[in-house]
């Protein structure tokens, strides 16, 4: 039970950081600050993103150990529809915290806003219709 009220706090969450991340990414010509935050919200957000997802595949059972396994047992759950598209905004969100180049800066920029805001909004909608469905 506790765990089932994990993933609907931890939606919350998440829902708050891809607030401000939907809200940056209106930016249309941004700044080089500009960019560094909506690519710091993207991070939250992601963070945010996979936490829930282990929290809610845990309340059904899983032991999750890992964003990578999170994202794995998500897509083979049927959870989400594009788990190489999960593993490549990892594997960028992984990039962006632990160097700043602003060549890559600009190339996350925009896959963040054709794929990975998108996908994380697709997201919600989805938890938000496992949280209805209670």
């Amino acid at each position: 039970m506790s765990q089932d009220i994990r993933w609907h706090q931890r939606l919350e969450n998440f829902e708050k950081a891809f607030a401000l991340l939907d809200r940056t990414i209106l930016i249309q010509s941004p700044s080089e600050a500009e960019r560094g935050g909506l690519i710091q919200f993207y991070e939250m957000a992601f963070e945010l993103s996979w936490k829930v997802m282990k929290d809610y595949l845990e309340s059904l059972g899983f032991e999750i150990n890992s964003p990578r396994q999170s994202i794995k047992q998500a897509f083979q759950s049927g959870l989400i529809t594009d788990g190489h598209l999960w593993i490549e905004a990892l594997t960028d969100r992984n990039l962006t915290v632990h160097t700043y180049d602003e060549g890559k800066a600009k190339q996350v920029e925009l896959s963040i806003r054709e794929s990975y805001h998108p996908m994380l909004k697709a997201f919600i909608s989805r938890l938000r219709l496992e949280s209805s469905d209670l």
